[in-house]
């Protein structure tokens, strides 16, 4: 691919970049390793299509670029295909368009010999040795759509360390190319103990030299790191809550990182990151059998009876009336089983139901099914994922589990809220800062928190809100609290548009300075 030498003068870029910021409609290219509905992991995959279409539906131009795996299939319309070089290597390249929503579109990136694979990081647990070169290529391939003229954008936002080379090929690479010249790059961490570590001797294939493997730039601990790179090379770093913006400074929760992030801290922020409203909305999911709203609750005990029914559990108006703790999750020690293990043979003792769905380390999933055969009454648990059963999880219980260690963000405990079912969380991370804490005085919150991690405040947090669920009218008061609170994608999205904007105000500055 040759790359264009003209150059724009820098007037016509500042008149170009006032007219977009002052219409506030931008040109978004979004670059991440998974999307739905295209390939998915985890929640990496939700969050960025969604935020993607939710950029579009504010009136924004996005087109959101992620590899072709094998599971992707044949989707899309080809639009474009080429050589492209990489470490002295030339790989057959071809670019694939389908569209996401209104304004959005995706391109995915046909490269047979790094993604058509069983899976999309690596498999049997181990990942594919050349994640280097996969990831570097799907950062090229992106910023290639800008070389070539196919997108025009103004910010570029990349996701997690898959795509955290994509502002450092932008800043290096393509420096002198105009069409880079105005634009903004933004980095999000999702998660910041995943830092993409390769040996320094992948540099050379990468296209990078020497220069780029020091301390402030991709270097750790004598490692080359993509995550780094996105957090040391993006002109904002973002992540995915508040108070996980505040917790990777520390050592608990930096995972190694917190120097490098308190050196970026000034260009550091939380967005809490929304949910799939149309997705998740009580009124018309379909997984549930009658719908219900903050305005009428009626149908949500009929999602309870299918819940009960569905883990085996006996139906009758003493089964309905006792509280069920719902938990759906990956079953690993992030997301604090450690603690469920301590206290295992003390849940039945809380006069609940807890229905557990999930699959994750065979510790846990052991912990989970020796629990249920011991106290078949009180523990119910599929070891897997269903993703209506989910719908119904959510709907049909009373309470919500989440008592993670930490957690960048999470998901269900928005679920839950919109669903009128009360969280009980850990203080951490999206947990804290979507929930806010039932106050004993004033009768005010959206669910229950505790702070210290241990099983003895989580069982108090248990019996907590066990003890509140016996006041029928303050159940519900808490029950439409959340069900009324924003949790929509609207929400975060339009503060992802603020800083995008904040960004492109002082690049312009910066171009303007320097005609």
């Amino acid at each position: 691919m040759s790359l264009p030498s003209d150059r724009s003068p820098a007037g016509d870029l500042s008149t170009s970049l006032n007219r977009e910021v002052a219409g506030q409609q931008l040109s978004v290219l979004m670059v991440t390793s998974e999307a739905v509905p295209f390939a998915k992991t985890g929640g990496l995959a939700d969050v960025s299509s969604s935020l993607a279409t939710a950029l579009g539906r504010l009136g924004h131009e996005v087109t959101l670029v992620t590899p072709r795996y094998r599971v992707t299939g044949s989707i899309g319309t080809p639009i474009a295909r080429s050589s492209l070089s990489l470490g002295g290597r030339s790989y057959d390249v071809g670019f694939v368009e389908r569209t996401l929503g209104a304004r959005t579109r995706a391109v995915l990136v046909e490269c047979d010999e790094l993604f058509d694979r069983d899976g999309l990081y690596g498999l049997a647990g181990s990942d594919y040795a050349d994640n280097a070169t996969r990831f570097a290529l799907l950062a090229r391939a992106a910023l290639e759509l800008v070389a070539r003229g196919e997108v025009c954008p103004s910010v570029v936002h990349a996701h997690d360390w898959q795509a955290g080379l994509v502002p450092v090929y932008a800043r290096t690479l393509y420096a002198r190319h105009p069409r880079f010249e105005p634009l903004v790059t933004v980095f999000t961490i999702h998660n910041i103990a995943y830092q993409g570590l390769f040996s320094p001797d992948v540099l050379p294939g990468l296209d990078l030299g020497l220069d780029v493997y020091t301390v402030d730039g991709l270097e750790f601990w004598r490692q080359v790191s993509f995550l780094k790179a996105g957090i040391n090379f993006s002109d904002l770093v973002t992540t995915v809550s508040e108070r996980y913006a505040r917790e990777i400074l520390t050592q608990e929760f930096g995972f190694g990182f917190e120097g490098i992030m308190r050196a970026r801290r000034h260009h550091l922020r939380g967005i809490l990151n929304g949910i799939d409203v149309e997705q998740w909305n009580p009124e018309r999911d379909r997984c549930l059998p009658k719908p219900f709203s903050a305005r009428d609750l009626e149908g949500k005990q009929a999602s309870k009876r299918k819940l009960l029914e569905e883990f085996g559990l006996p139906v009758s108006e003493a089964s309905l009336q006792t509280p069920v703790i719902g938990m759906i999750s990956r079953l690993v020690y992030q997301k604090g089983f450690d603690l469920i293990e301590q206290a295992i043979d003390r849940l039945p003792e809380l006069g609940a139901v807890f229905v557990v769905l999930g699959t994750g380390e065979s510790q846990y999933e052991a912990m989970w099914q020796a629990a249920a055969a011991k106290y078949p009454q009180a523990i119910r648990v599929r070891i897997g994922y269903d993703e209506a059963l989910s719908h119904v999880i959510e709907a049909g219980a009373d309470m919500f589990l989440m008592p993670s260690r930490y957690e960048p963000c999470g998901l269900n405990q928005m679920y839950s809220m919109r669903y009128g079912t009360v969280p009980i969380v850990r203080s951490t991370g999206g947990l804290d800062d979507a929930v806010e804490g039932y106050d004993e005085r004033t009768g005010r919150g959206t669910g229950f928190k505790f702070k210290d991690y241990t099983s003895v405040s989580m069982l108090a947090a248990l019996r907590d809100a066990l003890r509140v669920f016996k006041d029928a009218d303050r159940w519900r008061e808490m029950q439409l609290a959340g069900m009324k609170h924003d949790h929509s994608w609207a929400v975060s999205a339009s503060a992802y548009v603020r800083e995008y904007i904040r960004l492109i105000q002082r690049r312009r500055q910066e171009l303007i300075g320097d005609s």
